[in-house]
């Protein structure tokens, strides 16, 4: 499994790097964003993507035989790992074509704490993706950034 976790306008340069016949038939977590390269307005990021596409399925059409897996990229590095939080364990939002890898990443996120939501495959990161930007608010406005998202289900 690997993990690319780099600003997102240079996401495809370095899975370019790492090799496409390296990538082949291996899971790919993509902890990456597409942010633009502008400052946050009232604590908004801007994306350089559409609502209509994502990173993720930018990369995955790119690295066809690379099995792309979204997450990790609406938290911050402190709680990736054993997040505690008053509310029980968060969730983590992933999507992905291989169900396979999706499988592989679901157990490695139980070992880390976390709740996991399979949201389909890779166009479901249209709605991850932005989960970024919601993230971020709260850390731009007043500086907090010890948050996570929970799913609550019926």
């Amino acid at each position: 499994m690997i993990v690319l976790a780099v600003k997102g306008g240079a996401a495809s340069e370095a899975l370019h790097l790492a090799g496409e016949e390296n990538l082949a038939g291996k899971a790919v977590i993509d902890a990456c964003n597409p942010i633009a390269d502008a400052p946050p307005v009232n604590g908004v990021l801007s994306f350089f993507t559409s609502v209509n596409e994502s990173l993720l399925e930018q990369l995955q059409r790119e690295f066809p035989a690379a099995h792309l897996v979204k997450a990790f990229n609406s938290v911050g590095a402190p709680f990736m790992i054993n997040p505690q939080f008053e509310g029980g364990k968060p969730t983590m939002f992933i999507c992905g074509n291989n169900a396979a890898a999706k499988k592989s990443l679901t157990g490695i996120l139980d070992q880390f704490g976390w709740e996991t939501a399979d949201m389909g495959t890779v166009e479901a990161a249209r709605a991850i993706e932005p989960l970024c930007i919601l993230w971020c608010i709260p850390g731009f406005l007043r500086n907090e950034w010890t948050h996570a998202f929970k799913l609550l289900k019926h």
